[in-house]
């Protein structure tokens, strides 16, 4: 007869390691620096969006949450500012490719395209593929049930406008699809 501690009962079986919750996105342990900046970002251009508040005074607030200072400041500070300062140039290249007037977009969605735009512009040390993914997984985190999918979709149709030469290597290698190189390491 085999002895069974309590313990051994009432314990649940061990959970995998990979680093995901149960909706597929990162646990907040496995997010890099960028990440989080993203994140914080996002919630900030959602103010932004939403509340049409002062960038100045969304800074100020986004900075003083709980895990601010584990996040990339600078790449924060770079695209916050240069949404809100080009948030007409960017609405301009994603209204194209909407199947909906611009004002039916969440600000979730919104924010992430914002995001996903200004860093295939002016974020030419992150691949396009880091770009996509990350903005797919803000929208899966944040937004609502299929809003990465449609930001998969914009930003998919701009990737090849916006970062030509890469997304044309990438093509020439035989790499299809918004996976990214592993982790956001950036420099993959």
């Amino acid at each position: 007869m085999t002895e069974t501690t309590p313990s051994s009962k009432t314990r649940p079986p061990k959970q995998s390691r990979t680093g995901l919750k149960a909706n597929g996105t990162r646990k907040a342990a496995s997010k890099s620096n960028r990440s989080r900046a993203r994140e914080f970002a996002l919630q900030a251009l959602y103010q932004h969006i939403v509340g049409r508040n002062d960038a100045a005074a969304i800074d100020s607030f986004t900075r003083d949450l709980a895990g601010f200072h584990k996040a990339d400041a600078a790449h924060y500070n770079a695209v916050l500012h240069g949404c809100i300062n080009t948030a007409d140039d960017l609405d301009a290249l994603i209204t194209p490719l909407l199947d909906r007037k611009l004002g039916e977009i969440s600000p979730i969605e919104r924010a992430s395209m914002w995001i996903g735009v200004y860093e295939f512009m002016h974020c030419m040390d992150v691949p396009w593929r880091v770009v996509l993914n990350e903005c797919i997984e803000l929208a899966k985190e944040f937004g609502g049930t299929d809003g990465h999918k449609y930001v998969n979709a914009v930003l998919n149709g701009l990737a090849p406008r916006l970062r030509a030469n890469e997304v044309a290597a990438d093509k020439a290698a035989g790499k299809h699809g918004p996976e990214a190189p592993a982790a956001e390491g950036e420099e993959a």
